[in-house]
């Protein structure tokens, strides 16, 4: 069917978004809009022995400055909303976020003040005008520094700062595998710390309404359910006196799912001024107090047989949660992604002790995988070492230890549950695509020239999808227009698109005439947003749920129009959502229905935890140059599976995205910090580099479908963080072979020029 599933159908959302017509929460007007901006920490780790609002108050145009003495007790600071449970039974350290600083400041960037203006300008002036007395404390940027025995204490309930210990799998099984093991690896990996960058800063506009004692709230956020719950835990009211509107959203990456000092303190605003207030986060706010990614060091273990096969992994890892718990902070490199470890290769058993640190930088969390990246980032250097030591080709280590359709159904020691793939073919195909049997003549051009090329191969998986609630409805008005509200939220995946793909295939309706709504809390009960790359699997089966439930009330209605008996009603998407008696050529259409009784309504709604395995191989290829260090990504290929593709345009987007997103980890991105001061080196992109459209090759990309999973009606499984996951292992394990090929020894990213130059020399 033409812009049914299974088509590369154009983006529906291009044409308003491309021509200035896409709605930010910036582009909201309110009458008598008030404006706020937040002071922010100079330093580190101070305490704050005094703060003189007293100007700022008295500045033109201020309506509203708060410190954190004006909210406490009015705020309720922002918790670890994980229910991460560590290795003794217990919960994590008690330690929570003021929405203001009080008595102590933790990070550069943490909130100090929060003043609201007639204009942005007022507000800022006002904001300059406050005096605050910093008594300046000792620094710790790094967990290594933070578990030093001189290091500063930064929370009472978290001695040594350490905020938990977890761990995963069978110690004892895995000692004994390592005894008997002819080749051990080990290794010492570190995913540096990320800096989200999203296009579109962070923004709300709140306002507040007396009579009904409600909040109406605007906000770049990847699900109203969510972060309406977030603000009213802030507030400490029912989330029902919250109405929250996502519009358009300009990227979030897992960070505009987690909660922010700004949100709750501009609701808290809008209700004592009785007018809205907008707060739009700049570029400066953002690279310092936006939840930022990754950050974890991993010493890591892999126990091999003589043959290369794998007998156990044994890892102990370090994660960098910086000054304060963000939402999800301690379930990244815990219960979201420590099963994981092993990937898809046979994985007899493994042991993963994690422990999370305070530090004096900005909060961690969930970044584009959640964690996923880094255990099969870990995975690949382990596997991809393990191969060098023992002198067995990469490739064919990898053939050696991936599962195999045969091995269906599968529970790997991490407990994961496979119900569908085919890894080998994966790897077979994207070898053809990368024309590695042309790697060497490639490499000996390249020497010719006083270059070296090296060649990375990688085999990711991911855990995609599931929970906690997901729903939807479809509305089809008397005028034969789908009105689609669902609790997923596009952050610039082309949902608008792929949704309606979806209720057209299975209704038939004119691919114009469907439409769907941006998130609204009061239109739908629940819903789980979007995150984990679960919104496809989740969205597909309530939309399929409400296309039966109009296609029952529509099948009774038809029959009565008919003169029929139901069971005699055949519906037929394919003929423009025509309902016909079997056998005959007399029809009814499914919107001439609709007209004739004042709209069809139907709704989906499933609450489960059903995940989805998307896997497949990613070959890279770079070229450095050892005179100067630079290290250009030359060729890319990607073999995925996704199970089945509703949208292999938007599937292809998606990935293309992720890889660049990868490959900006492993060649150039990295959040530092002074060690001695705490002060962020890279707060601008002056000098926290990402990558741009030249430092990325064309991908030779292909799709392998012949494995769906059974896990829900499509057979889809997410696609959204897969690309990031593959890519920097991928590219790392390449910049690995050129350095090794030229007897230096190995990195840690991001593959500065800098690095690998002194590397190549040496120094």
């Amino acid at each position: 069917m033409k812009f049914g599933i299974g088509q590369p159908a154009a983006r529906k959302e291009d044409r308003r978004l491309l021509t200035g017509a896409g709605r930010y929460v910036d582009d909201i007007a309110r009458p008598g809009v008030r404006h706020a901006v937040v002071l922010r920490s100079p330093v580190a780790h101070a305490r704050l022995a005094s703060i003189d609002a007293t100007a700022a108050r008295a500045a033109p145009g201020v309506r509203l400055v708060w410190t954190g003495a004006d909210v406490a007790g009015r705020l309720i600071d922002l918790p670890n909303e994980f229910p991460l449970v560590q290795t003794d039974g217990g919960a994590p350290a008690a330690a929570t976020h003021p929405h203001l600083a009080t008595d102590r400041v933790r990070f550069v960037g943490q909130a100090v003040a929060f003043v609201v203006a007639d204009s942005v300008a007022e507000a800022r002036d006002a904001a300059e005008l406050i005096a605050v007395d910093y008594e300046e404390l000792p620094v710790a940027t790094t967990p290594a520094a933070a578990r030093a025995a001189d290091a500063p204490t930064l929370h009472d309930a978290a001695p040594g700062n350490v905020a938990y210990r977890w761990e995963i799998g069978d110690a004892a099984a895995t000692e004994a595998a390592f005894a008997r093991a002819a080749h051990v690896t080990r290794l010492t990996a570190r995913n540096q710390r990320l800096i989200v960058a999203s296009m579109e800063p962070r923004a709300i506009l709140a306002d507040y309404d007396r009579a009904t004692e409600r909040w109406e709230v605007w906000i770049g956020s990847q699900g109203v359910h969510g972060i309406r719950a977030r603000i009213a835990m802030a507030l400490g009211v029912e989330p029902e006196r919250l109405r929250v509107h996502t519009l358009d959203v300009g990227g979030g990456f897992g960070m505009k799912l987690m909660a922010h000092p700004e949100y709750g303190l501009a609701a808290l605003a809008a209700q004592e001024l009785g007018a809205p207030v907008k707060w739009i986060g700049e570029r400066t706010d953002a690279m310092l107090s936006d939840a930022q990614g990754r950050d974890l060091e991993t010493d890591a273990e892999g126990a091999f047989d003589a043959e290369g096969r794998i007998l156990a992994f044994r890892w102990r890892s370090t994660s960098n949660l910086g000054a304060y718990y963000s939402s999800f902070g301690t379930g990244v490199h815990t219960v979201f992604s420590a099963p994981l470890v092993g990937g898809m290769y046979r994985t007899p058993v493994f042991h993963h002790a994690v422990e999370g640190v305070f530090t004096n930088t900005t909060p961690t969390d969930a970044y584009r995988g959640a964690g996923r990246p880094e255990v099969i980032y870990v995975t690949e250097r382990v596997i991809d070492q393990a191969a060098f030591d023992m002198g067995i080709d990469p490739v064919e280590m990898r053939r050696r230890n991936l599962l195999a359709p045969g091995d269906l159904p599968f529970e790997t020691s991490g407990g994961l549950r496979f119900d569908s793939l085919d890894p080998v073919a994966n790897v077979e195909r994207c070898m053809a695509l990368a024309d590695r049997d042309g790697v060497e003549a490639r490499r000996a051009a390249d020497a010719a020239r006083g270059l070296l090329r090296g060649f990375g191969v990688t085999y990711y998986m991911e855990r995609t999808g599931g929970g906690p609630v997901e729903q939807a409805e479809v509305e089809i008005t008397p005028a034969g227009r789908a009105l689609v509200r669902i609790g997923t939220q596009s952050t610039g995946q082309g949902h608008e698109t792929a949704w309606a793909q979806v209720v057209r295939e299975t209704l038939g309706l004119d691919w114009d005439a469907i439409d769907v709504l941006p998130g609204d809390s009061d239109l739908l009960k629940a819903g789980g947003g979007t995150g984990g790359s679960r919104s496809l699997i989740m969205a597909s089966r309530v939309l399929l749920l409400a296309a039966d439930d109009i296609v029952a009330k529509a099948r009774a209605l038809a029959a009565e129009h008919l003169e029929a008996a139901p069971a005699d009603i055949e519906f037929e998407p394919d003929a423009g959502g025509l309902f016909r008696i079997a056998g005959t050529d007399r029809t009814v259409s499914l919107v001439d229905l609709a007209a004739r009784v004042g709209g069809l309504m139907g709704a989906g709604a499933v609450s489960d935890r059903e995940a989805t395995y998307p896997n497949g191989c990613h070959a890279a290829e770079v070229v450095v140059d050892p005179e100067t260090g630079r290290l250009t990504l030359d060729r890319y290929a990607i073999v995925d599976d996704f199970g089945k593709l509703v949208n292999p345009l938007l599937v292809a987007g998606q990935v293309h995205g992720g890889v660049v997103q990868g490959a900006g980890q492993a060649m150039m991105e990295e959040a530092r910090w002074d060690a001695e001061t705490g002060q962020p080196l890279t707060a601008s992109f002056m000098d926290y580099a990402m990558p741009r459209a030249a430092d990325a090759p064309f991908f030779d990309l292909a799709f392998n479908e012949t494995a769906p999973t059974p896990s829900n009606p499509l057979g889809v499984k997410g696609c959204g963080e897969a690309g990031a996951v593959g890519a920097t292992p991928a590219v790392m394990l390449a910049a690995l072979d050129a350095l090794r090929r030229a007897g230096a020894e190995p990195v840690e990213a991001p593959l500065t020029p800098e690095k690998l130059w002194r590397a190549l020399n040496r120094l």
